[in-house]
């Protein structure tokens, strides 16, 4: 990309093609170029065009707005489902509750990029066939497959608006990596709302009870459950319209965590080897190694899709000795699951976990390979980023998996 965009420099139209095709890696490949480029009219145009940031709000057009109010309701109106028709509330809430959010963003992104035909069916059957499956479950009162399907179709409608968000070019590595970047946005933004409508809630309960009103029942039973669904939906058209509202906000929290999780990830090991706790003879314990691991890993995600290709020495250096201490925290977890196996058995959980532990070892060492690379000078941090887009479809895979084929193979229980 380097090279074409120098090659092309003075051919306004070819520079305008190559952007258009391939937004993120022309924006950053530019960025890096700029500053041996300075003085040149046509560099200078395109440095002010692609760094260019308002202090406005940009509320959109009248249609995504319109599409934002009524996809709020929608899923507004779906989570009150269980008030309408009598439903028992665990059991509509535990298998349905990504319906309730996942398809609205879905069909946003489906819309937003004019997905043909085939690929919003594709999408639109792969909902209705979890949707079918998850509601026809056996309801049984102790069924661990039924647990692990729950969890992972969450994973599986995540997958479906990843699908989405990619639009026609799946194969597209930055828009994949431009897809966890949104989730890190989404998370922010989303939170910001969340405490927003939180102070709003005790505000207006408060003001009613000092007139002798109260209100709080109504409150919850029919404006929080509007609003809960509704806040990612909102977060996700105004991250999309602005994305200046959070683009620097996510690579500080990103830089700001990194070292203070690697000290922590550090402190913490220490301290298991005196706690005398170990994930090997207790359950509880294994499970938060392994949300620790996931926890932490997703730092490390997040990390590089924030990156450009000017990320410095000393945060790449720090992502790399994250990357290791997570393989040795993800070593321990997979040596204790397969120690109860072999001491216990295999179960629908320890078979999911196992799976888990490997493809995330596997994700982490490829990870760490190409960190290592970076520091060595023999590649960018642009390829760490293409290695975990281009993993992203193995855990897809595992999810469907877990969702839909263990309960057969381990009968339902």
């Amino acid at each position: 990309m380097k090279n074409l965009i120098i090659t092309h420099l003075n051919d306004p139209k070819q520079l305008e093609k190559m952007y258009r095709t391939n937004k993120l890696p022309f924006k950053r490949e530019f960025k890096s170029l700029y500053p041996d480029l300075k003085g040149n009219p046509i560099a200078d145009f395109w440095n002010e065009r692609l760094n260019y940031e308002t202090d406005d709000i940009n509320w959109g057009s009248s249609t995504e707005l319109w599409f934002v109010i009524y996809a709020s309701l929608i899923a507004g109106l779906i989570a009150k489902l269980p008030h309408f028709f009598s439903l028992d509330e665990e059991f509509f809430y535990s298998r349905n509750i990504g319906f309730i959010i996942f398809p609205m963003l879905t069909a946003f992104f489906a819309w937003k990029n004019k997905l043909p035909t085939a690929k919003i069916a594709i999408i639109a059957c792969s909902t209705l066939a979890a949707l079918i499956f998850i509601n026809n479950f056996p309801d049984l009162p102790k069924s661990d497959t039924l647990t692990l399907s729950c969890i992972h179709l969450l994973l599986f409608l995540w997958s479906l608006l990843g699908f989405a968000f990619v639009g026609q070019d799946s194969n597209n590595l930055q828009k994949r990596l431009g897809f966890l970047k949104y989730n890190g946005d989404l998370a922010i933004m989303t939170g910001l709302i969340i405490i927003a409508g939180g102070i709003m809630t005790g505000l207006t309960i408060g003001l009613f009870s000092l007139i002798g009103i109260n209100i709080e029942e109504f409150y919850f039973k029919n404006i929080v459950v509007f609003g809960l669904p509704a806040a990612p939906i909102v977060a996700t058209f105004l991250t999309q319209t602005n994305p200046q509202l959070v683009g620097k906000i996510s690579p500080v929290i990103a830089r700001l965590f990194s070292p203070l999780v690697l000290v922590m990830l550090l402190i913490y090991l220490i301290a298991i080897i005196y706690s005398g706790k170990d994930p090997y003879n207790d359950r509880e314990f294994l499970l938060i190694f392994n949300a620790l691991l996931i926890g932490v890993m997703a730092i490390i995600f997040f990390s590089v899709a924030e990156s450009s290709a000017t990320k410095s020495k000393t945060e790449t250096t720090i992502l790399f000795l994250l990357s290791v201490l997570t393989i040795i925290v993800n070593g321990v977890a997979l040596s204790a699951i397969l120690f109860r196996i072999s001491e216990l058995g295999i179960t629908p959980n320890r078979a999911a976990v196992l799976g888990s532990n490997v493809l995330i070892l596997i994700n982490l060492l490829l990870v760490t390979a190409q960190l290592f690379k970076v520091l060595t000078g023999k590649a960018q941090i642009s390829a760490v980023g293409k290695t975990i887009a281009q993993y992203l479809p193995i855990y897809i895979a595992w999810t469907i998996l877990v969702t839909f084929i263990f309960p057969l193979i381990f009968n339902f229980k």
